[in-house]
Parts: structure tokens; C-alpha cells; sequence
């Protein structure tokens, strides 16, 4: 029992029943949006006031592809949120902080006459006068 205890508790198992729970909520609150919202919009241009009743039937099998329709644009509606507002934004964030700091530089410019020299040179190459360590 310990063991299983401690599998349980372990940070990313609640962490991945956490966001199945509020993926399911999410998933509903779409779901609604589509129905509610979205396919009368859409159907009132199609003159259908909402896809759900649409169907036909081959030998008494009434098949509902309104319903399909609905849950097809439940899913682009899905799939666009957590593009725009997950996918995006967490993309943007890990290249911001990826950024490598510049790299030292090897040269350096001669106090007499400022042109550039390696940053170890002790005389400069263009006018050899002497230069700091």
C-alpha cells in the first residue's frame, strides 16, 4: 500500500488527473458554445436553424450527421482555443527564454589608433603601440 501511496501522490498523476478534469469541463463549455452559439449562427446562413436535426435514413437506419457536423465543429473550435491560447504563447515563452547570452568577444579595439585586435594582443598590429593587459 505504500507503494501504490506513493504513486498516487506523486506530483504528475495529479497533475494529469487535474487536467483531464478540466479538460472534460472544457471540452462541455465548447460543447455548448457550438451548439448554443456557433452551429444557429452558422445554420441561419445555410437556413437550417440547427444541424443536430439533420439526417437521413437507408432502410429504416437514420444516420444523424448533423450531430457529426456539431462535434467536427466542436473540435476545430477546441483545437483553435489551445492553438491560439496554449500552443502559442507557451512557444513564444520557451524561445524568449532559449535566448543564448552573446558570445564573449575575441577582439578589441587599440587605444591609439581603435582599430580592432585580439583581445590578448599586448601590441597593436596597425600602429604597435603597446596596449593594456
Amino acid at each position: 500500500m505504500r507503494g501504490f501511496k506513493a504513486f498516487l501522490l506523486r506530483g504528475n498523476v495529479v497533475d494529469l488527473a487535474i487536467g483531464v478534469v478540466i479538460g472534460i469541463a472544457f471540452a462541455a463549455v465548447i460543447g455548448a458554445f457550438v451548439k448554443d452559439l456557433v452551429t444557429p449562427l452558422i445554420a441561419a446562413i445555410g437556413g437550417k436553424p440547427d444541424f443536430s436535426a439533420l439526417s437521413f435514413t437507408i432502410n429504416q437506419s437514420k444516420f444523424l450527421y448533423g450531430d457529426f457536423i456539431n462535434a467536427m465543429l466542436a473540435f476545430v473550435i477546441i483545437a483553435a482555443v489551445i492553438y491560439f491560447f496554449v500552443v502559442v504563447p507557451y512557444t513564444t515563452l520557451i524561445e524568449r527564454s532559449r535566448k543564448e547570452p552573446p558570445a564573449d568577444p575575441t577582439t578589441k579595439k587599440c587605444t591609439e589608433c581603435l582599430s580592432e585586435i585580439p583581445k590578448d594582443a599586448r601590441r597593436c598590429a596597425f600602429c604597435t603601440s603597446p596596449q593594456a593587459a
